[in-house]
């Protein structure tokens, strides 16, 4: 707004406005917001984390008592007769069983 004063002179008034915010956010707005924004960030961090740990899981071996393959049988029955619960006779029979072999001797009464 300009305003003539004499001599000529201009002077210029300046109105200040000021916002009032008695109309603002509610306080369960605010809060859903931060839920909102903590959630986002939670999802992403776990997203990373989840991204990283996939890939870094792919390339290692199985752990003992983890998938077991094709192998394992006749590993497991291998570590018995080497710890000595089981004798070399019945490690035969099994491994036999293992490879899906019919048993050369099946024990008393076979006549061998």
């Amino acid at each position: 707004m300009v305003r003539m004063q004499p001599g000529n002179h201009v002077r210029r008034e300046e109105m200040i406005t000021m916002m009032i915010w008695s109309s603002g956010w509610a306080w369960w707005q605010a809060s859903l917001m931060w839920l909102a924004m903590i959630a986002f960030w939670a999802l992403l961090i776990w997203l990373i984390y989840a991204l990283v740990t996939g890939a870094i899981g792919r390339g290692r071996r199985p752990e003992r008592g983890e998938e077991r393959g094709d192998g394992d049988a006749r590993r497991i029955l291998d570590e018995r007769l080497a710890r000595g619960e089981v004798d070399l006779e019945e490690y035969q029979r099994l491994r036999d069983v293992i490879e899906g072999r019919a048993a050369s001797h099946t024990g008393a009464g076979s006549g061998q």
